[in-house]
């Protein structure tokens, strides 16, 4: 397996290195080399939407029983995509270890460590899950198919494989294979997508038919299935023993963590994608080095606020279960809505508020805004920007249906200020965050440092006798500094003493408010992830809209919303660090 054909010769990308070292400034790339990227580019998307589209046809048609696609077929669609990506990620793997030019530099924005770390976290959870789709499916090996037996185990051998290779190659930018590589990342990319659109659906029909089986009887059940619902292909097969009870509500409960799982591998192989072909100059490409220091230099009030936050959120999320899923009276179905109404409510107010604060903070803040050529930070904004239009979309319609309705009670009320915060505060929020990824981090003041380390190293220092000692500049003229350093003023001295004190106080604040909205966003992910849906619950959407529209603008709009909590997490953690 060789190096492969670099896109109009190897001396090209030698002679981009060698042009790095002398002339940092010069453009990358010539212009003929340009348009051939743009037209591999745009071959690998054609190839990546009919796939897409295909995936969803399958998918979305195999929701329904009336339409003769199965979820095995969907099934085995899915399978086979994932087994050509893991083929494929062998072939790079081996492809760029074995060539020496394949990676020439790397994207240092792409893949940050805490990314990664979530990728690890919730590939873990999905691999769980896969085991207990695989135990109970294997409880009816004898009335099922046996590709929904092997899907879940090539699933999770996907998995595996994906997460090592993101682990590894999220910063490359490679030069070998060019086309093969961009037509590989977007068949990664369409995979988790379509494996993304299957649990969606799965989770959704699954919702739909605890809710039937609670409301009806076992006989209007199984009729309302004939007529129009998927039932799954285990519906006809018993699951009484109590083994297979858990597994088939165990994997149910770690559907969210698949789905997130598919969303930022996603997320991850785009710029990957982006980064094909590109060269970067090191020189004005370096960011220094950021540590996470959370408990160093912060007031923790917004840790402490963010966790109470988050503990009663929990509770929140105990109670509406166990009030409104597995309970039939309608007092307890009230009182668990009006608690989660008030808990959200005060909880998005909080966050808007905040978020309204980080912003005018960010009038004051000294730093330069960072115009470098980013992937990572535009397709950050991108997704929350897009993400956020499904919570959007749900809120503008409950707006509607609780002002077109009548008769208004405590509850519609309390619904309507709950669908007015949802939109201002995702406004806010996409304000700060977006603002916060545009500022360059902190920067070291290292003319201040060695003077400042000398005279730290002092046991008492007193900052007038300091500022006395050394002559005024106007005065006496100072030594003629050495070539290639700045001479050091008496006041830039006293300066370096007195500025801990002055000058942090806007890094301080922005901490604060970034670590309260990230626990904040991590409870409103885990209410609706969970369980805690108040749209199917509330009877004044379902009665304005019907019991098909409405369930099907949730089905599409809730899962987009989900996505934005996770995105903003990870999001407000690279705003915390750069604060």
């Amino acid at each position: 397996m060789g190096c492969g054909h670099k896109d109009d010769k190897t001396s090209l990308a030698s002679s981009q290195i060698a042009s790095f070292s002398h002339q940092p400034h010069q453009p990358s790339t010539p212009a003929s080399k340009e348009v051939w990227k743009k037209g591999g580019r745009m071959f690998s998307v054609l190839l990546a939407m009919h796939l897409a589209l295909l995936a969803c046809t399958l998918v979305s048609s195999g929701a329904f029983e009336k339409i003769a696609v199965h979820d095995y077929d969907v099934f085995f669609l899915l399978t086979v995509m994932m087994l050509i990506v893991i083929i494929w990620i062998i072939f790079y793997l081996v492809s760029t270890a074995r060539c020496p030019d394949a990676i020439l530099c790397k994207d240092s924005h792409a893949g940050p460590i805490w990314l990664r770390g979530g990728l690890i976290l919730f590939a873990i959870f999905s691999l769980v899950m896969d085991v207990f789709k695989i135990g109970y499916y294997s409880s009816f090996y004898s009335c099922l198919s046996a590709i929904k037996i092997i899907y879940p185990i090539v699933q999770a051998i996907f998995v595996v494989v994906q997460t090592y290779f993101l682990w590894i190659s999220a910063k490359d930018c490679v030069h070998v294979h060019l086309n093969v590589t961009r037509c590989g990342l977007m068949l990664t990319l369409t995979t988790n997508l379509a494996v993304w659109m299957s649990a969606v659906t799965d989770e959704s029909v699954h919702k739909a038919h605890s809710k039937l089986k609670k409301n009806v009887t076992e006989e209007i059940f199984r009729w309302l299935l004939k007529v129009g619902m998927r039932s799954s292909s285990t519906e006809e097969c018993n699951c009484n023993s109590q083994i297979c009870q858990i597994f088939k509500n165990g994997y149910f409960w770690l559907y969210p963590f698949n789905i997130e799982y598919s969303l930022f591998a996603s997320a991850m192989v785009y710029v990957m994608w982006k980064n094909v072909g590109r060269f970067i100059d090191n020189h004005s490409h370096h960011i220094p080095r950021l540590k996470f220091r959370l408990f160093r230099r912060t007031f923790f009030v917004g840790i402490v606020l963010g966790l109470i936050t988050l503990v009663s959120g929990l509770g929140v999320l105990i109670v509406y279960e166990v009030q409104v899923n597995a309970s039939t009276e309608s007092s307890k179905k009230s009182q668990a809505l009006t608690m989660y109404y008030i808990f959200n409510i005060v909880c998005l107010g909080l966050m808007s508020l905040v978020c309204i604060g980080g912003s005018v903070i960010y009038r004051f803040d000294k730093r330069d805004m960072d115009r470098h050529k980013n992937p990572t930070r535009t397709l950050d904004v991108a997704l929350l920007m897009g993400a956020a239009l499904g919570q959007y979309a749900i809120s503008y319609y409950s707006i509607v249906a609780i002002v077109a309705s009548t008769p208004r009670d405590a509850i519609s009320a309390l619904n309507l200020t709950y669908a007015l915060l949802m939109i201002a505060q995702h406004t806010f929020q996409n304000i700060f965050i977006i603002e916060g990824l545009h500022r360059q981090p902190p920067k070291e003041d290292h003319k201040h440092g060695s003077h400042r380390k000398d005279l730290y190293g002092l046991t008492f220092v007193n900052v007038n006798a300091v500022s006395l000692r050394v002559p005024d500049s106007g005065s006496t003229s100072a030594p003629s500094a050495a070539p290639g350093t700045e001479a050091t003023q008496p006041s830039d001295l006293v300066r370096s003493l007195t500025a801990p004190k002055k000058m942090n106080w806007r890094r301080k604040f922005l901490r604060e408010i970034s670590m309260f909205l990230l626990l904040g966003n991590i409870i409103l992910w885990i209410m609706p992830a969970f369980g805690a849906r108040p749209h199917f619950d509330n009877d004044t959407e379902l009665n304005f809209y019907g019991d098909s529209m409405w369930p099907a603008i949730v089905d599409i709009c809730l899962p987009f919303g989900i996505f934005y909590r996770m995105h903003a997490v990870a999001s407000l953690l690279e705003v915390y660090i750069m604060s």
